[in-house]
């Protein structure tokens, strides 16, 4: 077995080699991996793919025909835990092997593959289970195509990243895409429930009580991710000093203390990065000021780094207001300057600020429009060269072979404005700003 593969108690199924879960191992293991579903009856969620004929129970069914997969989804939605059942299900004939791709490379993914192709001669197929796929490189990913391709290994990918993105497109092609939903406010609220009633995997043994009003909040503050609301679980119930009768009433607060970012579906790394940040420029851009500081909010506190917001607010500035409210580019430029130089936490100040009087001021994409007009001309006509009148005559040679021949100042000349021409002859009455674009939102 490869040295960073993680050995459970159904990797290898072999009597002899089996390894059930201990006392000592429930006791250690976090509250999010004693609570895992060991059964598909106990999985919550995933209706779309979970339940009589969908199509997780018809893989199972399938065995041996198990197709590659990539499961993809948000943190706590349940990826490892369909893979973990898949390969349990499969068990008689199937080993599971499990590698994290944070921890793993081409070494040991070849070494996984070497003894995926042994197995395969003994008649025993192999799992490949590769948790944060999205982490291996280009090389990694093309090391583990062509097992997948012949079929050495049954690949089941997991990720919270957008495979479209992260995973090479042959790869990709060779899998299906399982896409996994955020847990509802009912499903984590379910799962709360039972590690509160569980004394074997649960904490019920330290006696918590959680008023219904906390649960509820507790599985809506999770926002769909089942190992955020358990391991906030896990740290307020016995953060909680327990009362004369040995009961450990647990408050709001200590919860929220427990959760701590956890709150903030964020990755600065991930593709929620570039959701939230887009729906703070569209809210913004649709003059909505209530949508532009919730997402300016959300973005925040979760961990967002402030100057980058201020940078994309200054972007803004110019191409969705532009001409319209020219002071819309001050305020947006004063307010990065500000929060660099302030920094947090007093650097919500000056983005709110900017983020109201954008939302607020009127729209337009006439500086865009232009440029982008002139940036085709521009493409069409890159060999045009410069008129002679316009053409930068610093020395006698130059000025002798017409350079800046013609040329009106129009500072003394007011009337060249007009009759000057300044483009090529080409596209000389081309148009690309309309100043009744900037009075247009």
């Amino acid at each position: 077995m490869p040295k960073n593969a993680q050995r459970g108690f159904f990797d290898d199924f072999d009597d002899e080699s089996r390894v059930e879960p201990s006392e000592i191992d429930l006791a250690r293991a976090p509250l999010a991996e004693r609570m895992r579903p060991r059964t598909l009856d106990e999985c919550v969620g995933q209706e779309h793919l979970i339940g009589p004929g969908r199509l997780i129970d018809r893989l199972f069914e399938a065995n041996e025909k198990l197709p590659s997969l990539i499961l993809w989804g948000g943190p706590g939605t349940g990826k490892t835990t369909i893979a973990r059942l898949l390969a349990k299900r499969s068990q008689a004939t199937t080993r599971f092997t499990a590698l994290s791709a944070v921890l793993s490379g081409v070494k040991e993914l070849r070494e996984a593959i070497a003894e995926a192709k042994k197995q395969n001669a003994r008649g025993r197929r192999t799992i490949l289970f590769i948790d944060e796929i999205h982490r291996f490189n280009k090389s990694q990913q093309d090391a583990l195509l062509p097992a997948v391709e012949d079929g050495t290994v049954i690949l089941i990918g997991a990720t919270t990243e957008n495979p479209s993105f992260e995973i090479n497109a042959a790869l990709l092609s060779r899998c299906r895409i399982l896409v996994l939903n955020p847990l509802s406010d009912k499903d984590i609220e379910i799962l709360i429930r039972r590690a509160l009633a569980d004394s074997d995997r649960g904490v019920a043994e330290l006696r918590p009580i959680l008023a219904d009003e906390y649960v509820i909040a507790l599985a809506k503050a999770a926002g769909g991710d089942a190992r955020a609301a358990l391991s906030a679980l896990e740290t307020a119930v016995p953060a909680t000093r327990p009362d004369s009768q040995g009961d450990r009433r647990v408050a709001w607060e200590t919860i929220v203390e427990a959760l701590g970012h956890a709150r903030y579906a964020y990755d600065r790394q991930g593709e929620d990065h570039y959701n939230l940040i887009s729906a703070l420029i569209k809210s913004i851009r649709n003059s909505n000021v209530d949508a532009g500081l919730y997402w300016l909010a959300r973005l925040v506190e979760g961990g967002a780094d402030p100057i980058f917001i201020a940078r994309r607010l200054c972007i803004l500035a110019s191409e969705d207001i532009g001409m319209a409210d020219p002071s819309a580019m001050l305020q947006a430029d004063a307010a990065a300057r500000i929060v660099d130089l302030i920094g947090p936490p007093e650097a919500i100040y000056p983005l709110s600020q900017a983020t109201i009087y954008l939302a607020l001021a009127p729209k337009s994409a006439g500086v865009k429009k232009a440029y982008f007009a002139a940036a085709r001309d521009a493409a069409d006509t890159a060999r045009e060269p410069v008129p002679l009148h316009l053409r930068n005559a610093v020395t006698p040679l130059l000025k002798s072979v017409g350079y800046a021949q013609g040329y009106r100042y129009v500072h003394d000349d007011p009337a060249a404005a007009v009759e000057m021409e300044c483009l090529p002859g080409k596209i000389h009455d081309h148009k690309y700003y309309q100043i009744k674009s900037d009075n247009d939102n």
